[in-house]
């Protein structure tokens, strides 16, 4: 088997509580090769987000590590991009300088003006922004501030790419157009992406796998290979039997979450009244 781009071993994750230590989510694993797609689905609370920001190198897990390329990931790496469902888009910088935000900070390779102006070019370029670059972001409509969220990770040049929810606010055209250009992006790049999302269409359009998280504590309740060809709109019937199996395991997993969450707490406002419990991550920013 092919060395991963990134690997996640035993990942534990929780929080500390008056009550002792709640565990939110263990044992999860993840081997992600160059040009792959993974999808995680899940009910809410069960941990994804805090999955993807452990997967960053933004958060240190309770248990377990993250490898990128073999080597330990212990905080914020140059090869690794995130991108959330609110495109943090800067409001004083225009298009071109939000895309080209970061690129000289201390983490990042040391470029010269001429080569971080190139890779912004072809950053807007890839996302078909070059006639909007010098547009502030109170003139951009939702998609291109998506896509200008986008190139600001391109222009990293990144091996991995970490997606939160990123289209879930878009209206039902758009998103269909950044879920192309997201599958064009990995293909000619061969970047590999981990990708969150609530929609169970998105995940079998888009991915090579999809990890189910669920339980009390959380962990991969089932893991799908979909094995298709691009594009896959008119594969109706090959992704309709994956879409049941999916539909009906992520209900029998909502329903013994919030089950659980019921009698477990009949502590009020639990919730508002934990913190992170995290080995301490160390951050190159």
């Amino acid at each position: 088997m092919n060395t991963p781009v990134l690997q996640a071993s035993s990942i534990a994750l929780g929080y500390r509580q008056p009550e002792g230590l709640r565990r939110i989510l263990e044992n999860f694993d993840l081997r992600l090769q160059p040009g792959e797609i993974v999808t995680l689905l899940g009910p809410s609370g069960v941990g994804k987000s805090s999955l993807l920001r452990v997967l960053a190198g933004l958060q240190a897990p309770l248990e377990g590590e993250v490898r990128l390329f073999g080597e330990a990931l212990a905080g914020p790496h140059p090869r690794v991009a995130v991108a959330f469902q609110d495109p943090s888009l800067l409001p004083w910088l225009n298009l071109e300088h939000n895309v080209a935000f970061g690129l000289d900070f201390k983490h990042q390779p040391k470029r010269g003006a001429a080569e971080r102006d190139a890779l912004v070019d072809q950053a807007i370029a890839a996302v078909g922004l070059q006639q909007a670059r010098g547009r502030y972001p109170a003139e951009l409509s939702g998609g291109m501030a998506q896509r200008t969220a986008l190139a600001r990770c391109l222009a990293r040049e990144p091996h991995v790419l970490l997606l939160d929810e990123p289209f879930g606010a878009l209206d039902e055209v758009t998103r269909a157009d950044m879920q192309q250009l997201l599958l064009r992006i990995v293909r000619e790049r061969q970047t590999a992406a981990v990708l969150i999302t609530h929609d169970i269409d998105e995940a079998l359009l888009l991915s090579e796998r999809i990890l189910l998280l669920g339980g009390t504590p959380a962990h991969a309740l089932g893991e799908w290979h979909v094995d298709l060809p691009q594009p896959r709109e008119e594969l109706v019937d090959e992704l309709g039997q994956l879409r049941i199996d999916i539909l009906k395991t992520l209900r029998r997993a909502s329903r013994s979450h919030d089950s659980h969450t019921r009698s477990a707490g009949d502590l009020p406002c639990a919730t508002t009244a934990t913190t992170p419990f995290t080995r301490a991550a160390t951050s190159s920013s």
